[in-house]
């Protein structure tokens, strides 16, 4: 009987690690994605808040392509009660294929987390929505740190039509080029 609780606790296990990098219900990662394009340096633009980037301005994401395929991640914001950068290195994969806009990330070891890219301006790849394996999670990336008006009034159009709470996001300061 011992063996069939392991089991279960195994496949349970299995199961929530795999849902933390599916796709939310009714979003679906960008097709023709181009890494090559796509690495570089982010402006977080906007973010549903979280913990792990709460009082965080100046923040940017960037994407360096490892001569294995894999992705390296280096997060970086400006902890505004701390007066001082705070920096995250991380690993991303890509999960199912390398033309498809959805990668597991980890931060902390064997644990991953979806990056789905929802919407992205091909072919030129200067903004990108982007979300995890719920609707809790929700980015705007802009290859520039200030973006007009117009993209983002398609941001929170775009976010409120696929179910994200709009009202709780967080417009991220950035210092102007």
């Amino acid at each position: 009987m011992k063996i069939f609780i392991k089991i279960g606790l195994l496949i349970t296990a299995l199961y929530l690690l795999s849902a933390c990098t599916s796709a939310p219900e009714g979003i679906n990662a960008v097709k023709n994605f181009d890494l090559q394009k796509y690495q570089g340096k982010w402006y977080e633009i906007a973010r549903l808040n979280h913990s792990f980037e709460e009082g965080m301005e100046q923040v940017t994401a960037t994407y360096t392509i490892n001569d294995d395929g894999t992705v390296k991640v280096v997060n970086k914001g400006y902890v505004t009660k701390q007066n001082k950068w705070h920096d995250a290195e991380g690993l991303a994969k890509f999960v199912s294929s390398s033309n498809v806009g959805h990668f597991k990330v980890s931060f902390f070891g064997p644990f991953y987390g979806a990056y789905v890219i929802f919407e992205l301006d091909t072919p030129h790849y200067q903004y990108a929505f982007v979300t995890s394996y719920n609707k809790d999670y929700l980015w705007f990336l802009s290859r520039t740190p200030q973006v007009t008006e117009e993209l983002k009034a398609h941001f929170l159009a775009t976010a409120n039509e696929l179910g994200f709470n709009t009202e709780q996001i967080i417009w991220v300061k950035q210092q102007p080029l």
